[in-house]
């Protein structure tokens, strides 16, 4: 389970603003950040060390994608593992559309998901999910605004999502539109909030118990398989000028540690060059 806020094409400064909560049992191998696939063009994200997938990654070259499982009563354990569905599509060269496209053919073959999958080049940002079980495959443009993605589809008005959805625009409004974001600090007061929902509001899918533990932004439970919860959190942005800033917090060996990673869009940044070329 994990969720996702973010400001598509709707900054003056930041064409993308993204933040995600990643939740997990604490014993699951993993890898934080870093350049895992350099023989794929470069692509920068976290690796799940049993799928070998990953929940978040970019790409030199502008492109994202992250996706969220969909919280279901009953899960398939011979489904292809979801972590691919970023790195397919980062590695395919496709436009965002056109992966989701493909990926339409195949969809059922997967547990459910919900992938977002975006490119700074051409300002496209596509969502794709293969729920409610059944029904034909939702392919859809993403429109520039502010968007939360949980575990039920795009901007669902679960509690979190709204209580998420409403806080980021509180801090979006503080900080102006001068471009100084102070990420740490918005990672503090937006994804670490452990409260949880009312009961009422709950979405009956799963277990009671299960779905209030659930129900809180940052997420913390002990379970008969170990811990379970949020064991990473990032900060994803990019500037206009094409750079690109990959913060993220994460457990490792029981303690928080923080990784900075910072690059230009390629294609972003020879536009910007030549652009002041012109004006010398």
């Amino acid at each position: 389970m994990c969720i996702a806020a973010f400001v598509w094409q709707s900054h003056p400064l930041y064409p993308l603003v993204l933040f995600l909560n990643r939740d997990e049992y604490h014993n699951r191998p993993t890898k934080p950040a870093g350049w895992w696939w350099p023989e794929d063009g470069e692509i920068l994200g976290g690796k799940d060390e049993v799928g070998g997938g990953t929940w978040l990654a970019s790409s030199r070259n502008g492109r994202l994608a992250f996706l969220t499982n969909v919280l279901e009563l009953h899960t398939c354990p011979q489904a292809k593992t979801r972590g691919d569905l970023p790195l397919r599509f980062l590695k395919s060269g496709k436009g965002p559309k056109a992966f989701a496209e493909v990926l339409v053919k195949e969809a059922e073959e997967y547990n459910g998901f919900n992938l977002i999958m975006a490119d700074s080049e051409s300002k496209s940002m596509v969502y794709v999910t293969n729920r409610p079980k059944g029904s034909p495959i939702s392919i859809t443009q993403v429109n520039p605004g502010i968007h939360v993605l949980t575990n039920a589809q795009l901007d669902s008005p679960w509690p979190k999502a709204q209580r998420l959805k409403f806080n980021l625009k509180l801090l979006l409004g503080k900080y102006g539109s001068d471009g100084n974001f102070p990420v740490k600090e918005m990672v503090e007061k937006l994804m670490r909030d452990t409260v949880k929902a009312d009961e009422s509001r709950l979405p009956h899918i799963c277990s009671l118990d299960w779905e209030l533990n659930l129900s809180s932004i940052f997420v913390e439970v002990d379970t008969p398989l170990g811990r379970y919860g949020t064991r990473s959190t990032t900060a994803f942005t990019v500037k206009v000028d094409g750079e690109v800033s990959f913060y993220e917090i994460y457990l490792e060996s029981n303690k928080w540690k923080e990784k900075l990673i910072k690059y230009h869009i390629q294609k972003l940044q020879e536009d910007m060059d030549d652009y002041t070329m012109l004006l010398d």
